[in-house]
């Protein structure tokens, strides 16, 4: 196999696999504010940010260090700061990578283009700051309603990679019991 068909090979496999996770959240993902959100483990969510984060990386040609991983779970809150009682969770899955300063915007391009090619759209976008490389890309998923971010991380050689799900609601199994005390 050549070097372009084993490229071209891979590309497919891994918009194969990007295509299967997101289908398997759009598919259940709510039209209005008032509809039941997707149902989805934490575990399955992470996991989920994870392929997605490092199909993000992949794509930059750049590494991920696994000691910058970190997901965060928060509950969902209403406009006015109310929260439901069935669990229903955010999560901000975020991971870093080392990569020179210079490289940054090159990196955040790529990403952009994989995300819009994907069928995201692009919210914000920019390369430098004052003529020095600080670049960044922002796009959301219009029907899984995700967000994924590349972007510079603080002063140094840091790249961050981000995704913040939409409000998801675990399987039935995993809600805590209410209590009736």
């Amino acid at each position: 196999m050549t070097a372009i068909t084993t490229r071209i090979s891979r590309r497919l496999a891994c918009t194969a696999l990007l295509v299967a996770m997101l289908g398997a959240c759009s598919s259940t993902a709510p039209t209005d504010r008032n509809d039941t959100p997707p149902v989805k483990s934490k575990a399955d969510a992470q996991a989920w940010a994870q392929q997605i984060t490092e199909h993000m990386a992949r794509t930059a040609g750049i590494e991920i260090d696994p000691a910058t991983v970190d997901a965060l779970f928060t509950p969902c809150t209403g406009r006015n700061g109310e929260t439901a009682t069935d669990d229903r969770y955010i999560l901000m899955y975020s991971v870093k990578s080392s990569v020179p300063r210079a490289q940054h915007p090159e990196v955040v391009r790529k990403v952009r283009d994989m995300l819009v090619g994907e069928g995201l759209t692009v919210n914000g976008y920019r390369e430098s700051v004052d003529g020095r490389p600080d670049a960044l890309v922002d796009a959301f998923h219009p029907s899984s309603r995700y967000s994924a971010t590349a972007e510079t991380s603080g002063r140094g050689d840091r790249v961050y990679l981000g995704i913040t799900t939409p409000c998801l609601l675990p399987p039935p199994a995993s809600v805590s019991p209410t209590s009736t005390s």
